[in-house]
């Protein structure tokens, strides 16, 4: 059976990601802070996006979670084959 080498991502692209997450909702929410609108209609836009990074996470999560399944399942699938190509081979 062959092993699979996961996919490390580079100290740089991790940054990068931080970086971008870090600033991005920083300027969200100062933006949403200095509207000139009531304090009600920050608050509401303050909880839509608290709900919009939360959902995206949830989200993230979720297809990580469902492709490694299919990853788990091909393995499994695979070594039962080269069981039965094994026994197979053994009755010959």
């Amino acid at each position: 059976m062959q092993q699979l080498n996961p996919q490390k991502d580079s100290f740089a692209w991790i940054l990068q990601t931080w970086a971008a997450f870090i600033l991005s909702l920083s300027i969200t929410t100062t933006g949403i802070m200095n509207l000139p609108v009531d304090n009600w209609i920050k608050g509401f836009m303050g909880m839509g996006l608290a709900f919009s990074v939360g959902s995206t996470f949830t989200l993230a999560k979720t297809t990580r979670d469902l492709h490694e399944s299919k990853k788990l399942t091909a393995k499994i699938d695979e070594a039962k084959v080269e069981k039965l190509l094994a026994q197979h081979d053994s009755l010959q």
